[in-house]
């Protein structure tokens, strides 16, 4: 059995990100995959590697990623070598869109789904607070988060409305496989 690959999706402002790091505070079995994104190194707040659209299409030729996909205006690539680990106690987290979570699991054979929620008032309140959309973009966004959340046998919810540190550690308890 090879390296757990831990889908992380929610609705933009969610905090993914926010959850994900300090999951791996927590815990040293825990790495984040650092998306390629076509969009600036770190814009928005996130721990992305930028590229230029012509940059990423390199990328796709030279099949550098496991998994890519198109949201929001940007293309998202999970790269490979993020995902080389011998430790087969370790898990993999990387932020992904719930639209493409039927090709990951296709992609990953030890994949599940960290599936993260809040209500309206506070996803409007983390959206604004970052600075990132414009008004307009911030009311599709919460348009979309009301869509369907994902679901499946490997799917978890967890609700981040309150304390990060009570959010992570329910994460955690989640995501820890029964390995026999």
């Amino acid at each position: 059995m090879g390296i757990r690959v831990i889908g992380v999706v929610g609705p933009s402002g969610v905090g993914k990100d926010t959850v994900m790091e300090a999951m791996a505070v927590a815990d040293a079995r825990v790495h984040l995959v650092r998306r390629v994104i076509t969009r600036k190194a770190g814009a928005g707040g996130e721990n992305s590697i930028g590229a230029t659209d012509a940059e990423f299409d390199l990328l796709i030729a030279e099949d550098a990623f496991a998994l890519w996909w198109a949201a929001h205006g940007l293309r998202y690539g999970v790269p490979r070598k993020a995902l080389a680990n011998d430790d087969e106690k370790a898990f993999v987290l990387v932020n992904l869109s719930r639209g493409i979570l039927d090709r990951a699991r296709q992609a990953f054979p030890d994949f599940m789904v960290l599936s993260l929620t809040a209500d309206a008032t506070t996803l409007a309140a983390r959206l604004a607070a970052r600075g990132r959309e414009t008004a307009e973009e911030i009311e599709h966004r919460l348009a979309r988060a009301k869509s369907a959340r994902p679901t499946g046998a490997d799917v978890v919810e967890i609700a981040n409305e309150g304390d990060l540190d009570d959010t992570v550690a329910r994460a955690l308890a989640a995501i820890q496989p029964v390995r026999v």
